[in-house]
């Protein structure tokens, strides 16, 4: 049986909490993606164009620090990656964090979460932060911890 990571950015408790649902279907670790520097409400004020969100979003080559690492990323054969949409597409932190390992022979599932779009493109935007042997499995957009829809989803990646 594959070992499964679910790791999770969340700015607001939401995209955590259906980690936690996902990691507890599949039998996986869970592993919060932790700022070094938590996001207040006024860095995450998008209306705000120099809020800390808005002027990361708008710096493709901003790599907020992460707090900690996973310990052995080694050990896992599925990857699946969550976070809240921000301006279409994926916090830079999850940029971060695919760019701080090596995910060769392994398999990225990414899942979202947005109060307005879907997933978009923002799966595939991730993958140029990758490198090597990776297998993406299809991407999906979660709103809610709803455990047969969480299990229908991982029946086409695991």
């Amino acid at each position: 049986m594959a070992k499964v990571l679910v790791a999770v950015f969340s700015a607001s408790g939401v995209t955590k909490r259906i980690g936690e649902k996902i990691a507890e279907v599949s039998g996986g670790d869970f592993f919060e993606i932790v700022p070094e520097e938590i996001y207040t409400r006024e860095d995450l004020n998008y209306m705000n164009r120099s809020s800390r969100s808005s002027v990361e979003m708008n710096d493709a080559g901003a790599r907020p620090a992460i707090a900690s690492k996973v310990e052995d990323m080694a050990a896992y054969d599925t990857v699946i990656i969550g976070y809240p949409i921000w301006w279409g597409v994926a916090p830079r932190i999850i940029e971060t964090f695919l760019e701080s390992y090596d995910f060769s022979g392994k398999t990225i599932a990414p899942f979202c979460t947005s109060g307005g779009s879907g997933l978009g493109r923002s799966d595939k935007a991730l993958q140029g932060n990758v490198s090597g042997d990776v297998k993406w499995a299809k991407g999906v957009q979660i709103n809610r911890p709803d455990e047969a829809d969480i299990k229908r989803w991982l029946d086409g990646v695991l």
